[in-house]
């Protein structure tokens, strides 16, 4: 085996390394004999069948996976042997044909890069001071919270004749639907419920049933959505023929000891308890998510080091990827339509810089302080996204246990939050009172309202 650094610039190395096809043979050779043994093949006796058989038989896929294996380990070596630090996986490059590899006709030869972590010293998180914006919830909020949860469970009952439809008003109809004149399959229905104003049909259809009347018959002309879930609908022009059976009145529920039993609980005083715990912890969230913003701002400014190319790459990769889908689809934020693919670029890259920069400086704080995520914290994640997925649970968790990496993605935040609970814990905290709406605005909004204040 040769390992010759090719690169050795800043914050990224890149080695040659040359495994001798006569070293992948003897460990081909190795695991042939451990297997031999074990292996009942038709026409020799258990344990008896020769190693060039089964070099023969089985001989091109186990060197796929002494390739794999060799490539891991003596990767691994050339970075313990120089006390490296990788910032991120290293990345292979084979040269030559593997396929060739894999026949035992050549060398295994390969590229292995690496980025590196970079030296830097961590801000002294005792010198912080942050400001939390929180929210008291008032006796009328948790009403008014009440009061959304009855409209949630409103009925509805006739409005009466000659009585039109109106928004909040419930339709009986029967529809047909038809493009160019001909019926297409899931465009039907009959006695179908729709509320004016739900949003729950496409586009324009229930705006042209306002002021129906029921006996009405009306021909609705709409346009379904490019991004339509059924391609074959997706930007077709269509017209319903539809027949208003019953216009319905909304009934909000009363907000009693009714409307509590209704959701499960013992009386109007213990479905007020459960309001006001949701909304303290509804408040609590968005506290925090704006103190966690803070602190990262915080630690963006007092750190500047020089970033690993390849972990920058990446991120801006991502990044990138979703600007592109948000620009095809038109959901681009407002404030950056207009502006040049070369300047998009360039601020989606800054964003990926400072993710990056503040992932490092958390793994630092996070390494430095032994802050760890536990096997159950894990389980818990992945029992959560299990619940994602009704009826395909033990799927989910096959998923999990075959994919370390997938499990890496879910570590990833957990330890993040983690940090940052740990460094909350050390920087200087004062609270500061906001209005409800101010504690849900955008952080950059709340940022400047509380510098003023």
């Amino acid at each position: 085996m040769q390992i010759t650094e090719t690169v050795n610039e800043n914050l990224r190395r890149e080695f040659r390394i040359t495994v001798a096809r006569n070293d992948l043979d003897a460990r081909l050779s190795t695991k042939l004999e451990d297997m031999k043994g074990q292996v009942n093949l038709k026409g020799f006796r258990p344990g008896k069948v020769p190693v060039a058989h089964l070099r023969k038989t089985y001989g091109k896929s186990m060197m796929g996976e002494i390739v794999q294996e060799t490539v891991a380990e003596v990767s691994q070596k050339a970075v313990a042997d120089r006390s490296l630090r990788p910032a991120m996986s290293p990345s292979i490059r084979f040269e030559g044909e593997v396929e060739k590899v894999l026949d035992g006709k050549e060398d295994l030869i390969f590229t292995m890069g690496v980025d590196l972590m970079p030296d830097f010293t961590l801000a002294d998180a005792s010198q912080i001071s942050l400001v939390r914006p929180v929210a008291d919830v008032t006796d009328d909020m948790v009403m008014e919270s009440l009061k959304r949860l009855a409209s949630q469970q409103r009925t509805f009952e006739p409005k009466g004749d000659g009585a039109d439809a109106q928004d909040g008003d419930q339709l009986v109809i029967d529809f047909v639907g038809r493009i160019d004149g001909v019926a297409f399959e899931g465009g039907s229905a009959e006695n179908a419920e729709l509320v004016i104003g739900s949003g729950s049909f496409i586009p324009g259809f229930e705006d042209q049933l306002k002021g129906a009347k029921a006996g009405d018959s009306r021909t609705v002309a709409v346009t379904f959505p490019a991004e339509y879930p059924a391609e074959r609908l997706a930007g077709k022009a269509a017209e319903f023929s539809v027949s208003v059976k019953e216009v319905r009145r909304g009934v909000d529920a009363e907000v009693d000891d009714t409307l509590a039993t209704k959701l499960g609980l013992d009386s109007l005083d213990r479905l007020k308890e459960a309001a006001r715990g949701q909304l303290v912890a509804e408040y609590a969230r968005a506290s925090r998510a704006h103190l966690k913003r803070a602190l990262l701002d915080a630690l963006d400014e007092r750190h500047s080091f020089d970033l690993p190319s390849g972990m920058v790459e990446a991120e801006f990769g991502q990044i990138w990827k979703q600007v592109e889908q948000d620009l095809k689809s038109g959901n681009l934020a407002e404030e950056d339509k207009g502006k040049s693919e070369d300047e998009l670029k360039a601020e989606f890259r800054k964003i990926a810089e400072r993710r990056v920069r503040l992932g490092l400086v958390l793994s630092e704080f996070g390494r430095g302080n032994n802050v760890q995520v536990t096997q159950e914290e894990l389980n818990r994640a992945v029992v959560a996204q299990a619940r994602q997925y009704p009826g395909q649970e033990a799927r989910i968790f096959e998923f999990y246990r075959n994919n370390p990496d997938a499990v890496a993605q879910l570590r990833a935040p957990i330890f993040e939050d983690k940090v940052v609970d740990f460094l909350c814990g050390q920087v200087k905290i004062s609270d500061q009172a906001v209005a409800r709406d101010d504690l849900f605005k955008d952080p950059e909004e709340l940022a400047k309202l509380l510098k003023a204040n």
